[in-house]
């Protein structure tokens, strides 16, 4: 289970952190590269229904794909000691 710290959803600033769950992830990777077969550099997780996407680093960008196609507007970084979230809407780090 991934959630977002109580400090995040504290932030004033975002009105979309109301939208956050406590989501399981939908794969060990990036569910759409895992499915061409493609790499990833780092790992995002969707905040409203779990989708593990791949950063705007990787070739595809495909958490911001999720989130185009979606309008889900929390995303959280799925590293190892990372614990940053962003919302795509309002533009700011949770």
């Amino acid at each position: 289970m991934v959630q977002l710290r109580e400090t995040q959803r504290q932030t004033p600033k975002c009105a979309h952190v109301g939208q956050a769950r406590d989501v399981t992830p939908s794969a060990e990777g990036c569910e759409d590269c895992l499915r061409i077969g493609a790499t990833w550099v780092h790992l995002r997780i969707c905040m409203t229904c779990g989708h593990v996407g791949c950063c705007d680093s990787s070739e595809h960008k495909h958490a911001t794909q999720h989130y185009r196609a979606t309008d889900h507007p929390i995303v959280k970084s799925h590293e190892r000691n990372e614990h940053w979230a962003w919302c795509y809407v309002d533009e700011i780090l949770l």
